[in-house]
């Protein structure tokens, strides 16, 4: 990536794409360009991989192609790449019901590049298109589909018709604002009242992974060094402790609305995948629900239950529908590029070279969208909500010397208004876990070297 800035490669998330599938990166979480893995290593000694950035928000008249990294891993040295040739096959229809068109996926830049360029009518189509890929060793040693619930769940393009383009022009570094109440605090070290932190040799130090808050303003973060969530009442400066059985890695939390924390744990037993473990507010165990694929990045509560941001395949799965969870292979069914939110309809934002796509997406299609350019450096998209009638996006900026956050609220006519946050991350978090939307309250989970903290910025809309 030729707009990589080493100043920032501790910080900045392993590859860049959507939320909704949006990108994700850090530590153990893998990024939302969806990385795939088929077979086991009980079945076959090797498997094929791919990573591809979904082409889930097309503008009109542009070309658009379908690029997959593709290779062979040994089972018995992941790190290492076999020798194996790769073919594959794009199964692709205009909108999103009808038989699939073949289109062969050729190599390109080398034997790792596969690209299929998507014919001009299924690209131009008002309904969109819908597509997934086989990729296979040629010896029909291993095989792969992206994503995993091929045409029951293919991934989603849709156009943007006629975006609200905003440009955001240079970005001056310096100006950010104060927050309108810091709602949680705690020192990092090893007493009840502080939160663990772990080093790594030559890594970042990783920290109160994640949080959450609730409508009442309620603030809970999760110590998942000492295997713990600190609780704030609204109002309340010292927090209650509650104990809570996860693995203590990084891990990602979420409140469901009648009071039981969701934990989304970033590692998992070999030859299984990630748990989500859920807890009442006292901390006691209530379920434990495995998720569908290998590794996961983000847990959010939707309109039935929570969903999960899950890799390979790069979409938010349902894990659990009204308290039951939801079996492996019906979350793979489910998978959906778009985040959904409250009311019904998705989110879905798609960050290509420099510049953010967005649309509020229903039954009939993007209901509206936007596109955000920038004359400064965007990096990941942090948070992407509705608020009424507009939508609350979070994205990193940067250049050689800074990064900061810009939060910016979308309206029909465009901009509505425009903060810079101080970016706040000494220690290393669930990557897309900084930012929550509350009401008409932006949330941020913040570090420094004596500690963490949630603040709370009033936007003044909604």
């Amino acid at each position: 990536m030729d707009d990589w800035n080493p100043y920032l490669v501790r910080r900045l998330p392993a590859t860049f794409g959507v939320l909704a599938g949006v990108l994700t990166g850090a530590a153990a979480f893998v990024a939302a360009g969806s990385a795939v893995e088929s077979g086991r290593a009980d079945t076959t000694a090797v498997v094929v991989e791919a990573t591809h950035v979904p082409a889930l928000l097309t503008q009109a008249g542009e070309r658009v192609e379908l690029r997959y990294d593709a290779y062979c891993i040994e089972l018995e040295n992941e790190d290492a790449e076999s020798s194996c040739d790769l073919s594959g096959t794009v199964y692709i229809r205009a909108g999103a019901a009808g038989r699939f068109r073949e289109l062969p996926l050729r190599g390109d830049g080398g034997a790792s590049q596969l690209v299929a360029r998507v014919p001009d009518d299924i690209a131009s189509s008002p309904r969109g298109f819908t597509y997934y890929a086989e990729i296979a060793a040629s010896s029909g040693q291993a095989a792969t589909t992206l994503p995993s619930g091929g045409a029951a769940a293919p991934h989603q393009s849709l156009p943007l018709g006629s975006p609200v383009t905003i440009d955001l022009g240079r970005h001056e570094f310096g100006t950010t604002v104060h927050a309108d109440e810091r709602v949680a605090e705690v020192a990092w070290g090893e007493g009840a009242e502080q939160a663990g932190l772990e080093h790594g040799r030559n890594l970042t130090p990783t920290g109160a992974s994640a949080f959450d808050v609730d409508p009442s303003g309620s603030v809970v973060l999760l110590d998942q060094a000492n295997r713990r969530i600190f609780r704030w009442r609204s109002g309340t400066r010292a927090p209650t402790r509650i104990p809570l059985s996860i693995a203590g890695q990084l891990a990602d939390v979420s409140l469901a609305p009648d009071g039981s924390m969701h934990v989304l744990e970033s590692v998992s037993e070999p030859g299984r995948t990630p748990l989500v473990r859920r807890f009442d507010p006292y901390g006691r165990t209530l379920q434990k629900i495995e998720t569908a694929e290998r590794t996961s990045s983000q847990i959010r509560q939707g309109p039935t239950g929570p969903v999960v941001l899950q890799q390979p395949s790069g979409q938010w799965m349902p894990v659990m529908s009204a308290g039951t969870p939801i079996a492996a292979e019906i979350q793979r069914r489910r998978g959906r590029a778009g985040r959904p939110i409250r009311g019904g309809g998705e989110i879905v934002v798609l960050r290509v070279d420099n510049e953010i796509r967005v649309a509020v997406v229903g039954s009939s299609g993007a209901r509206r969208t936007w596109r955000i350019v920038s004359k400064t450096m965007l990096a990941e998209v942090q948070l992407a909500d509705v608020l009424g009638d507009q939508v609350v996006l979070v994205a990193r900026v940067y250049d050689d010397a800074a990064d900061e956050f810009v939060a910016l609220v979308l309206g029909d006519d465009g901009l509505v208004s425009r903060v810079a946050l101080d970016a706040a991350d000494w220690a290393e978090t669930a990557p897309l876990g900084r930012f929550k939307l509350v009401g008409g309250s932006l949330y941020q989970l913040g570090s420094t070297p004596a500690g963490a903290f949630v603040d709370r910025f009033d936007l003044g809309v909604g």
